[in-house]
């Protein structure tokens, strides 16, 4: 087939530049891409390609053809351009001047330069076709080097050429190259910039003489960050969304709360004076607290929630994704246009923090995406006493790793507000539009110490004499609106004191705060029926037989044509017996049933871990798969196909932050059950910051209810030291103040009512359940279906074979798998005397239960503890001083049974740890010995 004219002239001009013989045939196979879609090019392609057929005119040769000399070389700099162009989109921001310290002087690197490029003797007359540059077209190449140093390497560096997306990189270029560094802001808001670095100055120097001394881990150097925030609630709010949820460490905290959130500098002052907040915990520093408001925007209402955070740094921000997420799922916002996640980093974190990367992994996935969120990296150059770059990271900026998801970054100095505010704005549309994350690095320093009472000089001389003479950014500011006749010589010093009156007013001084009565009406969900609830409550959770037969029936029916794996095909026939009251109830049975029913009930599911749809040991099968075509479908969501309400995902390989994320939605979903799975419950310990400061902590810290779920497979069964142990010496150390719930179910019908019981009652506290693994199949540990039809959940269970308690001389007392080794045991000895008793949940420590089943064995001479733990680790440490206390009564003490104290969970090898569970069943039911001897307690 003849190929069009112009193509063929544009392949002639192509064949005739300076292209390497062995990249001709790619060349021209991406010419041809181009044009059937532009788009499907890299962006420098694009432009060179759109330039050819711009450049080429009609009477030009076609391919093969003759041309004149003076023609090819004027193509071959036209090419040139558009490299030289390219490079500064990809390169100019190592120019930008972002430093307000003037220690990192830009370095130009030589793809900046004319020479590079071979530009440097061309006619100053000659025009070329900038291609995608915004800009006069046809354009001298000192207009096209105008615009690039004006956009690229003034005080915003743009990093967007690693986006995949070319129509992305069109948007951002289009957005920054329109501009050219002018930012065409009008009076008005330039001083109304101007006032909100006034306050952000005036509230640090408030403090400063106020509360001389005391910490507060100010802001200076980094006064931008307030207006900054403020464009992007007000633009936030222009643009439709109604709720802001920020995360940020401590640095600047006590400014942004005071200055964006309208805490009042009232409050401030009490907790500033040592006076107790209205938690009634037992409270936090004043730079870790939460706060919520409503701020007036010109789209109406945006409820801004500032989350909670301890001195972990950048735990908060899966936190904050999660507590979104569940916003997210409420508002039914699908496209995350309604509520919106921003959070504050450090620049030393964001680079350093392991947390970061795995909450950044999340951002496009199915079940934790929040469809986009803004970063603002306050970036000090310092993190705590570290600023030489080759101690501090490997990368050349901190927000490198942001690359990793495709995020554009935008670096801007932050001694110019006015580009603060403009790259703000430009995030935040970016985010609106195509729903991802982007970075902003505002680049500044920290005036004072890592906190007011350290003297930074002595680790940073260097830097410090440079701040010590460095005016601030207010000042420098406020001289500029001066010279451009904006405002007149008293202006900035009628702000700074009419703040400083606002702040002694106590008043807040956040424009546009809505007073609570007058707040929007779309609010978060209602705590209030959840708070001063007691633990003790006889709730009933049982449902209706008719109802769990039913709801199992539906749940195994398969589509047409669904073929199942046999394995599953199995499981599905078994649990259509268990429906028909054949065969009792296995653990993934009755799992599935509790879901059910809270579904029904009206409640949402999710449930989120790694082999979680499958079950890590082949047992839940939440998500079923089509052998023959790999369809899938989720039986429990097509209980409600109109409104599916429950999700259960395969997460990550993380534990850090998908368990913060899950945290930081339970806390915004009371009406949620959330669940986080182990896959091995020793996998907890990768995320044990957020056990330690959020799960057990949080309430007492904060006033903050939670009812996350933590399921933690626990079971000594010789699988070695990592796969034994989810550590419940660890929560049960926490314990405290009814802080949480630990629990050891070993029954199919015990985990259906504990999981009931999470919601169905109106108490909300963490809940830590040591799952099973063997017992998920083990003949013993089943249910009738009656169980699940009426009762609650049991802390203690008395023995199964109800002996005479007046013949009963040992009672034995133990949590978890080994019980049904010790039944075993009992059965097959003819051990009629012994009473076994199962502690079914550990803490709130049952002893109202414990007190009434003891007191059937008062005839009992002897009480021994047994556990499959080393005797360091495991329940005994914790059960023994309490049950020792119920035993005082009696004038008795409490034995122990365990594995001797070792510093793993267990032993490797097979043999080994048969040996030790034999001897753990041979003490358990043999004589008494000095080894068995309680020890001596305080």
């Amino acid at each position: 087939m003849n190929e069009p004219p112009s193509r063929q002239r544009s392949l002639g001009m192509l064949r005739r530049m300076d292209v390497h013989p062995d990249s001709l045939a790619f060349a021209e196979a991406l010419f041809e891409r181009y044009r059937n879609d532009p788009d499907a090019v890299p962006a420098a392609w694009a432009d060179y390609f759109g330039a050819l057929e711009r450049e080429a005119p009609a009477d030009a040769p076609a391919a093969g053809d003759c041309i004149d000399e003076r023609d090819l070389q004027l193509e071959r700099l036209q090419v040139r351009v558009l490299q030289y162009i390219n490079a500064y989109r990809f390169l100019g921001h190592f120019a930008a001047h972002l430093d307000p310290l003037g220690r990192h002087l830009p370095e130009t690197p030589p793809e900046l330069t004319r020479a590079y490029h071979e530009l440097d003797r061309v006619d100053p007359a000659q025009t070329f076709d900038p291609g995608s540059l915004h800009g006069p077209s046809p354009a001298r190449l000192d207009e096209i080097e105008d615009i690039l140093r004006d956009t690229y390497c003034a005080c915003i560096g743009a990093e967007f050429m690693h986006l995949t997306s070319t129509g992305e990189k069109r948007w951002l270029q289009q957005r920054l190259e329109s501009a050219r560094g002018h930012f065409g802001f009008d009076p008005d808001t330039q001083k109304a910039i101007l006032e909100r670095v006034t306050a952000a100055e005036g509230l640090e120097r408030y403090l400063h003489h106020r509360y001389v001394g005391q910490k507060r881990f100010s802001l200076e150097g980094a006064e931008s960050l307030i207006p900054l925030l403020n464009a992007l609630v007000q633009r936030g709010g222009a643009r439709g969304v109604k709720e802001i949820v920020l995360g940020m460490a401590h640095r600047g905290r006590l400014n942004v709360l005071v200055n964006v959130f309208g805490k009042s500098p009232r409050e401030l002052a009490d907790e500033f004076e040592g006076r107790p907040s209205r938690n009634r915990g037992t409270g936090d520093v004043k730079y870790h607290l939460g706060y919520s408001s409503d701020v007036q925007t010109p789209g109406g209402a945006v409820h801004l929630a500032l989350a909670f955070n301890p001195s972990h740094l950048e735990i908060v921000t899966p936190v904050v994704e999660g507590s979104v997420r569940a916003r997210q799922v409420r508002l039914r916002d699908r496209q995350g246009q309604k509520v919106m996640p921003v959070v504050i980093h450090g620049d030393a974190a964001f680079a350093g923090q392991g947390v970061v990367m795995e909450t950044l992994n999340m951002a496009q996935t199915r079940g934790f995406s929040t469809k986009g969120t803004v970063h603002i990296v306050v970036n000090n150059q310092i993190g705590f006493t570290t600023s030489t770059l080759k101690d501090v990271r490997s990368t050349h900026y901190a927000t490198d790793v942001a690359k990793m998801v495709s995020a554009p970054i935008m670096h801007v100095n932050g001694d110019d507000p006015e580009a603060v505010v403009f790259v703000t704005q430009i995030a935040l549309d970016y985010r609106m539009r195509f729903a991802k994350d982007v970075v902003i690095d505002l680049v500044c320093y920290r005036r004072q110490g890592h906190n007011e009472a350290d003297e930074p000089a002595a680790t940073q001389p260097m830097m410090y004499r440079i701040i010590r003479e460095l005016p601030t950014t207010r000042e420098r500011y406020a001289r500029r609106l001066i010279e451009q006749g904006v405002i007149a010589e008293d202006v900035p010093q009628q702000l700074q004191e009419r703040y400083r009156d606002s702040l002694e007013s106590g008043q807040s001084v956040v424009p546009g705060l809505l007073p609570p009565d007058e707040a929007d009406a779309h609010k978060p969900t209602n705590w209030g029926p959840f708070a001063n609830q007691s633990w003790d409550q006889d709730i009933e959770t049982g449902v209706p037989r008719e109802q769990l037969s039913s709801l199992l029936d539906r749940l195994n029916r398969l589509p047409e044509g669904f073929v199942v794996h046999p394995r599953v095909r199995r499981i599905l026939e078994a649990r259509n017996a268990m429906a028909a009251g054949e065969q009792p109830l296995d653990w993934g049975t009755a799992e599935t049933l509790a879901y059910a029913t809270l579904l029904m009930d009206g409640y949402r599911v999710r449930m989120s871990g790694q082999d979680s749809s499958r079950g890590t040991f082949f047992h839940r099968h939440a998500v079923l798969h089509d052998q023959e075509t790999g369809r899938s479908i989720v039986p429990l969501r097509q209980l409600d196909p109109d409104e599916p309400r429950f999700l259960v995902i395969d997460s990550l390989l993380s534990e850090e932050a998908v368990l913060a994320f899950e945290y930081g939605y339970a806390t915004a979903a009371p009406n949620a059950l959330v669940l986080w799975e182990a896959q091995f419950g020793d996998f907890a310990n990768g995320a044990q910051v957020v056990i330690d400061q959020f799960i057990s902590s949080g309430e007492q810290k904060w006033g903050r209810l939670c009812g996350l779920v933590l399921l933690l497979p626990h079971g000594y069964e010789g699988q070695g030291p990592e796969h034994s142990s989810a550590r419940p010496e660890r929560f049960l150390q926490l314990c405290a103040q009814e802080n949480m719930q630990v629990c050891v179910p070993t029954t199919p019908a015990q985990v259906f009512h504990l999981l009931r019981r999470q919601l169905v009652r109106p108490y909300r506290k963490p809940l830590v359940v040591m799952t099973p693994k063997s017992l998920l199949r083990h003949k013993l540990a089943v249910s009738d279906l009656n169980e699940l039809a009426s009762g609650q959940f049991q802390p203690v269970i008395d023995d199964i074979d109800r002996p005479e308690p007046a013949a009963v001389r040992r009672v034995i007392l133990t949590a978890g798998r080994i019980y049904y080794d010790l039944l075993g045991e009992k059965r097959d000895a003819g051990h009629d005397d012994v009473a076994v008793l199962r502690v079914e949940q550990c803490y709130p420590f049952p002893d109202a239960f414990l007190t009434r089943l003891l007191g059937r064995y008062d005839q009992a001479s002897e009480f021994v503890w047994v556990q499959d733990e080393p005797e360091n680790q495991g329940y005994l440490g914790f059960m023994e001083p309490r049950l020792n206390t119920l035993l005082a009564v009696r004038g008795q003490r409490l034995h122990a049974v365990a594995r001797p104290a070792a510093a793993a969970p267990a032993v490797g090898y097979p043999e080994v740890h048969k040996s030790q569970q034999q001897e753990l069943l041979r003490r358990s039911f043999g004589p008494i010995t000095a080894r068995d001897t309680p020890r001596p307690t305080e």
